[in-house]
């Protein structure tokens, strides 16, 4: 392998995995980001074979890191596919492997998921290719829909580079009760990445051909930022039953729940500009997010989607279904 490897890992407050033997606090997942560019199947197929012996739940690979040319695509049945099939039976990890793919007659960007046994489990077609790619003697077709997974540690949606930018895509994933969302690219998006971070409410995981990678919290906030020259090996672990929560109709039953089970749950973070709270399991076998729907809790992407149906419901009908035109003459912007 070319050049030098930078490694680093971030570990998320209490819910990593606490020492060797001991049951887990919360909900943890253990996260491997290689983010390189033109480095060989082998190469890859042996960095993965030696990071992933320390343990890792999920590995996730850049955007059609074996190229998008006129000769690099492949079936699933092709040697990529083949090689991380084997890496995941092996160590028992999820993999996330993007390739230039054919599917029959059409040629199509994905992210395919292999599972724990080394199957594959799931394909996501990019459902908005960049220009370029339909500049291809064999065109890439743009994918249908974005569909979230049930892995077994939680819900996780995925969407690749150019998709960043069209925000039905990533409202869609939440809507599907995505937990964390994988996005492999060939950029890095930053602040454009965190918006839906911050909208949305769950952990963002990059993997690039620009070899970074980029964390980001179920708050919005950045966890991880890691850069290198060659090859970046990024580690973070992620509590996906970390649950936010807003002020408005909460704080009564968050105190109670602080009151009568605070052996067992923490309130984690306030953020108080916003008006949002984070709570956290603090014991192994327990749930945070599952103690506080028992105290009447809603959590805040579901608060949001409450309030925007049951007003919806009160104006007659979805926000922008009615516009008002401009030569109108009604000032007030109400429909007369």
């Amino acid at each position: 392998m070319t050049g030098t490897i930078r490694c680093a890992a971030a570990l998320v407050f209490s819910a990593a995995l606490g020492a060797a033997g001991l049951e887990p606090i919360g909900r943890p997942v253990r996260v491997l980001s290689l983010s390189f560019r033109d480095e060989p199947l082998e190469a890859i197929r042996a960095l993965i074979d030696r990071e992933a012996a320390s343990g890792v739940d999920l590995v996730v690979l850049p955007e059609t890191w074996r190229g998008q040319k006129d000769d690099t695509m492949e079936t699933l049945e092709g040697p990529t596919i083949r090689a991380m099939s084997a890496l995941a039976r092996k160590h028992h990890a999820y993999i996330v492997s993007p390739i230039d793919r054919l599917d029959g007659g059409r040629r199509v960007n994905s992210a395919v998921l292999l599972d724990r046994e080394g199957k594959v489990a799931f394909v996501y077609d990019k459902v908005f290719p960049y220009w370029s790619e339909f500049d291809h003697k064999k065109k890439v077709q743009p994918g249908d829909v974005a569909p979230v997974y049930q892995a077994d540690f939680g819900r996780v949606g995925f969407v690749i580079c150019f998709d960043v930018n069209f925000p039905e895509v990533w409202k869609g994933l939440a809507d599907q009760g995505a937990e964390l969302v994988v996005w492999p690219s060939a950029y890095s998006a930053g602040t454009s990445l965190q918006a839906h971070a911050l909208n949305h409410h769950y952990y963002i995981v990059t993997s690039t051909l620009t070899r970074d990678c980029i964390v980001y919290d179920i708050t919005g906030e950045q966890m991880l930022y890691q850069k290198s020259k060659d090859v970046n090996v990024a580690r973070v672990t992620l509590d996906l039953d970390r649950g936010i929560y807003h002020t408005n109709f909460n704080i009564d039953k968050r105190d109670r729940l602080l009151r009568e089970r605070g052996e067992e749950v923490t309130l984690e973070l306030f953020l108080d500009r916003e008006a949002w709270f984070v709570l956290r399991a603090k014991r192994p076998g327990v749930s945070a997010r599952s103690l506080a729907r028992k105290y009447g809790m809603e959590e805040l992407r579901d608060y949001v989607d409450r309030s925007r149906r049951e007003i919806d419901r009160m104006r007659g009908g979805a926000f922008g279904e009615r516009t008002v035109p401009a030569s109108s003459g009604n000032s007030s912007g109400r429909p007369e």
